[in-house]
């Protein structure tokens, strides 16, 4: 019998304590309207390009489960152009430009993630 779970990931859980604010803040730094339905009045979607969505849940939300290493990584064709990005919008950065490729930042909850070249 062949699998009826698909090899595929759907999307990626990020605990948020405020839905609306982490929203508000995930769409400021993709550049996304902030417009779109909160479910459940915990979960917001963000439709990233690619089949995988990030999905900010408030319900799993608690200080000791945000993510303390990288889960995530998001894809830059400009890794120069992307931290000076992030510094404007006064995202705190946990690194510099490493091995010139990557670097990782916190969310306003304290999750890190990571962007890559």
């Amino acid at each position: 019998m062949t699998s009826p779970i698909e090899n595929k990931v759907k999307g990626v859980f990020i605990p948020v304590s405020n839905i609306e604010k982490a929203r508000d803040w995930y769409c400021r730094l993709f550049k996304l309207p902030s417009d779109g339905e909160i479910f459940f009045g915990h979960l917001y979607v963000l439709p990233m390009q690619g089949a995988v969505d990030i999905v900010l849940d408030s319900k799993i939300y608690a200080p000791d489960r945000v993510m303390k290493v990288p889960v995530v990584q998001l894809a830059t064709q400009n890794i120069e152009q992307s931290y000076a990005y992030m510094k404007s919008l006064e995202v705190e950065l946990l690194t510099e430009i490493e091995n010139g490729h990557w670097f990782n930042f916190k969310d306003p909850d304290g999750n890190v993630l990571m962007v890559c070249q």
